[in-house]
């Protein structure tokens, strides 16, 4: 509702005085907020006509033409931005985040590097440094930088208590282990749990109820529900932080863990896909991730695109997609004929892992099963965003945190259609080596 009446405010102001750039803006601001970014887009552009010199708006244009991916254009707005203000804080940090975005992480860091050369690092700056040096690899000084994220306004963690855990023999002590992030996020850190017990102390593992039973082998003292408070602990650390405590470099990554599949699991997938169908590929789809993560929009796409891989002959299609995108299955007219619906057997992870053994490839866009069938060793084709979550790196078909994975990348267009395509090829010359067809 206060979305909706300032903009029929500002509307009113417009419509009076179609040359107040101040307004124009503004309105876009809110339209880019709202995914309206054409239109936000052109707003910012009407209120350029009327003040051309005003270099706010022109770094608003900047983060509006870098949300429509329109990298080129995004990044000669910011650059006219900053030609008028060169020192102002908040447009050198516009520019920077529109340089990571456009995968141009040499000049991300040079613009980070401009913006503090006064001698200040907001948490705003530091987190995206992290995120670039994370990127291309530098994980020594990146995950230095990562722990910036609990001074962001938009961190959602558990409040610190003061104990931070420093990576240090415990000795007998309670550690504290909270979850933070997604499912994905969880599962990618558990590979670390084994470490922190080995150094001889009780630990307290917060642990989401969907994962509870596929990670309960990790052999803590205790689970816990998240948000719950925890019983008494002598140091704590975010699950997140667990690579950084543990000076992970690209040499060093440990092995996924071990998931945990109980037998009702592995006899309810067993009883779901029935015999195998000799000569054929059994491959398991997921086209989205959770709807409420901010950069889902540009790591998902539709199961419409998917379904080329069932004119693949030899290639039968289950859907391992959970969520309000499962319901593009049920509006397909493929359910049960052209793609059989696993979703609705998934109770939890635990579930998902033992369907996952069932099938010979998994493809997808990145979401928490991913990070799942990474750790089963399961093959999986991820097909990712110009620039994804950052342990995939930047170039290359592999990442080196999840050894089964094959990594298909968009370019930085954006265009999911190449992606798809090479995929596609992939595929046929998966079933010719493994059926012979």
């Amino acid at each position: 509702m206060e979305h909706a009446q300032a903009t029929t405010k500002l509307e009113a102001l417009l419509a009076a005085n179609p040359r107040d750039d101040g307004a124009w803006s503004m309105l876009g601001h809110l339209l880019r907020r709202a995914g309206k970014l054409e239109g936000a887009i052109a707003c910012h552009r009407r209120g350029l006509e009327v003040a051309p010199e005003n270099a706010g708006i022109w770094s608003n244009l900047g983060n509006a033409l870098v949300e429509a991916g329109r990298f080129d254009e995004a990044l000669a707005a910011h650059g006219e931005a900053l030609r008028l203000e060169p020192g102002a804080a908040n447009l050198l940090f516009n520019s920077a985040v529109a340089l990571r975005k456009a995968g141009r992480f040499k000049d991300t860091l040079a613009m980070i590097e401009r913006a503090a050369a006064d001698g200040t690092s907001t948490p705003e700056l530091r987190w995206e440094r992290a995120l670039t040096r994370l990127q291309i690899g530098d994980y020594v000084h990146g995950f230095a930088d990562y722990e910036a994220r609990r001074g962001l306004a938009s961190y959602h963690g558990r409040p610190m208590s003061g104990r931070d855990w420093n990576g240090g023999p415990l000795d007998g002590r309670a550690l504290f282990l909270f979850a933070e992030q997604g499912f994905g996020d969880a599962i990618l850190a558990a590979r670390y749990v084994p470490l922190v017990k080995a150094l001889g102390g009780r630990v307290l593992y917060e642990c989401h109820p969907e994962l509870r039973r596929v990670l309960s082998g990790l052999g803590v003292d205790a689970v816990l529900q998240p948000g719950s408070p925890p019983p008494a602990f002598d140091a704590e650390a975010s699950q997140m932080s667990l690579p950084g405590l543990f000076a992970t470099t690209l040499a060093s990554i440990p092995p996924p863990v071990t998931l945990t599949i109980p037998d009702s699991s592995r006899e309810k997938a067993a009883h779901r896909f029935g015999a195998r169908e000799p000569g054929t590929l059994r491959v398991g789809i997921v086209w989205s991730g959770r709807v409420t993560f901010a950069d889902n929009g540009r790591r998902a796409t539709s199961l419409a695109r998917f379904l080329r891989f069932a004119e693949v002959p030899g290639v039968r299609l289950y859907s391992l997609q959970k969520g309000p995108p499962e319901a593009e299955l049920a509006d397909s007219g493929v359910a049960g004929c052209l793609v059989t619906p696993l979703g609705p057997e998934l109770d939890d992870f635990a579930d998902t892992a033992a369907m996952l053994e069932q099938l010979d490839l998994v493809i997808m866009t990145d979401s928490s099963v991913a990070h799942l069938a990474g750790s089963l060793g399961t093959p999986v084709w991820n097909l990712v965003q110009h620039v994804p979550y950052w342990i995939y790196g930047f170039a290359g078909d592999r990442t080196p945190w999840y050894p089964s994975m094959r990594l298909f990348r968009q370019g930085p267009g954006q265009d999911w259609d190449p992606v798809f395509a090479r995929a596609a090829d992939a595929l046929r010359e998966e079933v010719r080596r493994r059926t012979g067809r």
